[in-house]
């Protein structure tokens, strides 16, 4: 029997791609085997007005099973709304570390999103939009989303409300200090409201909400790493 499993979940109207570039650094450096699915309704042919977010929870424990049948142990590592999900894993399964990434306890940062959409402004400007993360994230999404998909997901986040404070394994919390969708402000509530007694808190100070993406991501991956390979006493 493989001895480590590693869940990995994406983030709303997302893909693997956002939780792609951590994945690829633990594949070389671990002989874990790894699931990284797509959330139903997120698939380029699948529409997310015909799901609701027991539909992802579902899709994500069925994902764990598979994974907790063939491993001796298994980590959940959850981006954006997949942090959300991957809290209600480590809530009732026997999830043995837990790693929490820009996780939509809090969503949408007024401040930091202004900012952002300035900063796009100034891309267009100056044509050189497509390496605006802003754009490159949401240029579809604003227009595709159907609102019933929002609806669903802040079910989600409301119905996962006190999960968190049945944590109880090893956490480790990443949040991007620039993000313009999550606050950093929800990664520090996150810590508090997390009863476990082994806890790490990592600020990005230059991540925006993509944090696997960010220009400091592999500082990030080798903490992350540390954290998954360090022993629980």
């Amino acid at each position: 029997m493989e001895k480590i499993g590693c869940l990995c979940l994406h983030g709303f109207t997302g893909s693997p791609f956002e939780v792609e570039p951590l994945v690829e650094y633990l594949r070389l450096q671990t002989d874990w085997t790894f699931s990284v699915p797509v959330l139903p309704g997120h698939g380029e042919n699948d529409d997310l007005s015909k799901v609701s977010y027991r539909d992802w929870i579902e899709h994500a424990e069925s994902a764990l099973k598979e994974l907790m049948f063939k491993c001796n142990e298994v980590y959940v590592i959850g981006f954006s709304m997949g942090g959300i999900i991957a809290c209600y894993l480590a809530a009732n399964y026997p999830v043995k570390k837990l790693v929490l990434l820009s996780a939509a306890v809090k969503y949408i940062n007024p401040k930091q999103l202004l900012l952002d959409i300035k900063s796009l402004i100034k891309d267009l400007i100056k044509g050189n939009v497509t390496n605006n993360e802003l754009y490159l994230r949401y240029k579809n999404k604003i227009i595709k989303t159907p609102i019933r998909a929002t609806q669903q997901f802040r079910a989600l986040v409301s119905a996962n409300s006190t999960s968190y404070e049945e944590i109880k394994i090893p956490v480790f919390i990443a949040q991007g200090n620039k993000d313009g969708i999550v606050p950093v402000n929800s990664a520090y509530l996150l810590y508090e409201m997390i009863p476990a007694s082994s806890k790490n808190l990592y600020i990005e100070e230059e991540a925006e909400h993509l944090i696997c993406h960010c220009q400091n991501n592999q500082k990030l991956f080798k903490e992350i790493e540390l954290f998954l390979k360090k022993s629980v006493s």
